[in-house]
Parts: C-alpha cells; sequence; structure tokens
C-alpha cells in the first residue's frame, strides 16, 4: 500500500506559478511511478503528467514548457512546478502511483490522494 497526500493548491492569477506536492508514504521502498491527473466535478479524469520510478518525465501537449515533474526520492515526494498557469488550468489536481512503468491512463494507478483544488483567475 501506497499513501499520497497532495498539497499545493489554491487561487492564482493567470501567468501565475503553482507548485503542487504529492507525499508518498507506506511501501515505498520498492520503485514507483506518479502521475498527475486533473478532473472537474463530472468530467472524466484527464492526463496532467508522470514521472516514472527512474525519472523519465511525460506531458499532456497543452502542459509541456509549461509544467515541469520532478521527484525527490528522498523525501517520497514528487512536484508538480506550473507555471505561465492559464484560467483552463483550473481544476482538482490528483496525483496517483503504481508500483511499475509510468502510465498516462488513470486505470492503470492503484493509490491515489485526496486532490487539490487549483483555480487560476483571468
Amino acid at each position: 500500500q501506497v499513501q499520497l497526500v497532495e498539497s499545493g493548491g489554491g487561487l492564482v492569477q493567470a501567468g501565475g506559478s503553482l507548485r503542487l506536492s504529492c507525499a508518498a508514504s507506506g511501501r515505498t521502498d520498492s520503485p514507483y511511478a506518479v502521475g498527475w491527473f486533473r478532473q472537474a466535478p463530472g468530467k472524466d479524469g484527464r492526463f496532467v503528467s508522470s514521472i516514472s520510478g527512474s525519472g523519465d518525465t511525460y506531458y499532456e501537449d497543452s502542459v509541456r514548457f509549461r509544467f515541469t515533474i520532478s521527484r525527490d526520492n528522498a523525501m517520497n515526494t514528487v512536484y508538480l512546478q506550473m507555471n505561465s498557469l492559464k484560467p483552463e488550468d483550473s481544476d482538482v489536481y490528483f496525483c496517483a502511483a503504481r508500483h511499475g512503468d509510468a502510465s498516462y491512463y488513470a486505470s492503470r494507478y492503484g493509490y491515489w490522494g485526496q486532490g487539490t483544488q487549483v483555480t487560476v483567475s483571468s
């Protein structure tokens, strides 16, 4: 079991920045990938970014060059640095983990955090 806790969401003006954190605990001794997904009420979750246990990174096209995912294995924490934020980035952001390769698909992640709200005002 892996437990995940997100933090760092909030309200920011367009063009601003936020850094989301995803702190993992539990079975973190085995390599695990982490993905970030976003979801609006009543809509399906959407892939944002992921990072493998070895540090390979992947991004959805609309956030590439604006968002940066990274991990600090000593702290068991994955970060999502979000720059040049746009109102359309507003959503609840979830981090998820799996013992295996990073994936674009939410269904392949077995562990999920509680989500953190990101709101970007115009």
